[in-house]
This record gives C-alpha cells, sequence and structure tokens, in this order.
C-alpha cells in the first residue's frame, strides 16, 4: 500500500499523487507497487528488497546519489488468547533518502509511521528530509524506552504472581520477557552503530539542527540500551531465584517421600519374617507381629526426624 504525505501549514496531510518533497509511505507494498517506485523514483530494487526482509540487520548503504537506512523498530502484539501476554519484538524499517523525497518501507503497518500520517508528531516539515529522518528515529527510540518500561511493569507484575502461587504460566512468560529484552538489545546496538556512522556526516550531510537533533536520538538509544540491560539482568536473576526455590521444593517433597517409604517398609520387613516357612520365630500371632512393625515403624519414623540431614 502506497501513500503520499506532505507538510502544509505546519501540518502533515495526505496527498493523492507523489510529488517533490513528500514522503512515501510503502506499507507492505506489492509487486506493482514495488516497481512504480522503482520507474517513478529510480531507486534501487535492492533497497525495497532489503527492508522486505524479516532477517536484515540494522545497516546504512549509499548508492548513486540514494541511500538506505535499515533499522528495526520495536512491536508490542497482543495475543487473540485473552490470558496471553503482550509479545515483544523487532521488525525491519527501511528508509530511503533521495534528492526530492523521502521513502519509508516496512512488512506491516505500525505504530510509529501512523503516528507521523495522523500528525501526532508535532513540527515535522517533509520537504527537509534530513530532519524528518531523524524525527523518525527519535520516535522509534521513543518507543523502545515506551515499551521497556511496559516490560519492567509487566515482570513486576509476573513477579508478583509467583509470590503467591509458583505456576508454569508466570515462568513461560518471565522467559518470554527475556526473549524480548535480548531481541530489543540486539536491535539497540546495531541501531547505535548506525547513528554513530551517521553523526559522523560522511553519509548524509549534517546541518547544525540536524546534529543537535541527531544527538537526541542517540542519547535515547544510549538509554535503551543501558535499561535493556538493567531489565535483562533483572529478570534472569528473578527466573534463576524461582528456579532455585522450585528446586528446594522438589527436595522437600522428596524428603517426605523417602521418609514415608522408609517407615511403610519396616511393617513389610516384618510380616515377610512372619509370612516365611521359619521355625522357632517368637510369638507366631498375628497380634505381635501388627504390635511389633507398628513399635518399630514409629521408632524409625522418629529417628529419621530427629537427624541432621532432614531438616
Amino acid at each position: 500500500m502506497l501513500k503520499f504525505y506532505k507538510t502544509v501549514s505546519n501540518t502533515i496531510v495526505e496527498i493523492e499523487e507523489m510529488e517533490p518533497g513528500c514522503w512515501v509511505s510503502a506499507v507492505a507494498p506489492t509487486e506493482t507497487e514495488i516497481s512504480a517506485l522503482q520507474n517513478e523514483l529510480k531507486l534501487d530494487r535492492d533497497f525495497i528488497s532489503s527492508a522486505l526482509d524479516e532477517e536484515e540487520t540494522s545497516r546504512i548503504e549509499s548508492d548513486d546519489g540514494q541511500t538506505l537506512i535499515v533499522l528495526d523498530y520495536p512491536v508490542a502484539e497482543k495475543a487473540d488468547d485473552k490470558d496471553e501476554a503482550i509479545s515483544y519484538y523487532t521488525m525491519p524499517m527501511g528508509i530511503i533518502l533521495t534528492e526530492s523525497n523521502v521513502i519509508t518501507v516496512c512488512l506491516k503497518q505500525n505504530t510509529i509511521i501512523d503516528d507521523f500520517a495522523k500528525g501526532v508528531v508535532k513540527g515535522v516539515q517533509t520537504h527537509f528530509k534530513t530532519r524528518f529522518i531523524f524525527h523518525l528515529l527519535l520516535r522509534i527510540a521513543g518507543r523502545y524506552l515506551q515499551y521497556l518500561k511496559q516490560i519492567d511493569k509487566l515482570s513486576n507484575y509476573v513477579e508478583a504472581q509467583l509470590h503467591k502461587s509458583m505456576k508454569n504460566k508466570e515462568l513461560i512468560q518471565l522467559l518470554e520477557l527475556e526473549k524480548s529484552l535480548v531481541y530489543f538489545s540486539t536491535s539497540l546496538k546495531s541501531t547505535e552503530t548506525v547513528l554513530e556512522k551517521i553523526l559522523r556526516g560522511r553519509v548524509i550531510k549534517l546541518y547544525e539542527e540536524d546534529q543537535d537533533l541527531l544527538e537526541d536520538v542517540l542519547i535515547e538509544v544510549k538509554q535503551a540500551i543501558e535499561m535493556s540491560n538493567i531489565y535483562s539482568n533483572i529478570l534472569r536473576g528473578t527466573r534463576d531465584a524461582f528456579a532455585s526455590l522450585i528446586s528446594n521444593n522438589l527436595n522437600a517433597v522428596m524428603k517426605v517421600l523417602t521418609v514415608i517409604t522408609i517407615v511403610m517398609s519396616v511393617p513389610t520387613m516384618v510380616f515377610s519374617f512372619y509370612g516365611m516357612n521359619v521355625p522357632d520365630l517368637p510369638l507366631p500371632y498375628t497380634w505381635f507381629t501388627v504390635g511389633l512393625s507398628s513399635v518399630l515403624a514409629v521408632i524409625v519414623a522418629i529417628l529419621i526426624t530427629r537427624i541432621k540431614f532432614y531438616k
């Protein structure tokens, strides 16, 4: 789906046709739309294909007057099942800078593009192409910070639930959150590398206002990296602690079962002796074997509960 936007009276509005100075938004474009972009804007088809590759890593590339920036943006997705937690992951976004336009290419609709299209982000001018890109990068960095705070709150809630009752569901949620943080951390580190390369000014020409904005983006990204590392360490420690608690609880249950097994084996041994064809056993009466096995079982239980390894 192709849409065209342009700043009119300090407000981004959708226009019918492509024109110089506009922003072109390509979300899950078809082959026909890709060919149209390639023919009208003379875009390198490999640039578009790279942006539509889910496995594409963050990078910046310049060729024949066109610059491609591929960055991962965060996604929060709620499962259809109400009991399932929100899943967090990253998706690639391609930003192509030409002499007259900025083109964004995404695999699916996302909130970042929607915010710009609906005019939520103020002070954006599509004809200032470099500044528009940096506003887009700043919005992506801000979204990372927002989702990281949500992950922290969600992990605290799951931890509180685990204190009440240790279930597999909560432990799986902790594992999913930890996996999301790994995705975020990896993507943010790649993004930081791309931003530092842009900041050198060799790939994209930077003006003074643009450089200040880019430095703000870099600060936000570094903060997000630090937050993701801290939350990841906390989650890992929490998961290990609860794993140790589960192991200790299992050991306690096994000790109880072991004591019961040993105590129950005493009457079995007594009845086994009296059940054999062995002559001259003392008091071969039912009441004696029952009483003897009961007394021995009580004595064994008392001895086991008094030794140190059971405590």
